[in-house]
């Protein structure tokens, strides 16, 4: 699963060939959970209201490039959080 982005402990990552909707995953710490591009809803799992938010917030500034790589596959970084 290559690793997308990772700031503040959290790690973004997406995997090869998954199944619609287009989703990313988190971890951080014991927490998993894989998010929604589009509407950045949990889909599964779950994360702490404060991390929930700073990837919320670090997804909108990415979406489109969030979204182009999913269609490509064409994984690469993806600028953190500052």
């Amino acid at each position: 699963m290559p690793e997308i982005s990772r700031f503040l402990g959290i790690i973004i990552s997406m995997y090869f060939d998954e199944h619609n909707p287009p989703h990313f995953h988190v971890q951080y710490n014991d927490y998993r959970a894989s998010m929604d591009i589009r509407n950045l809803n949990i889909t599964a799992g779950s994360l702490p209201a404060k991390v929930r938010g700073l990837v919320e917030e670090w997804a909108e500034l990415h979406s489109d490039e969030l979204l182009l790589m999913w269609e490509t596959n064409d994984f690469h970084r993806i600028q953190p959080l500052i």
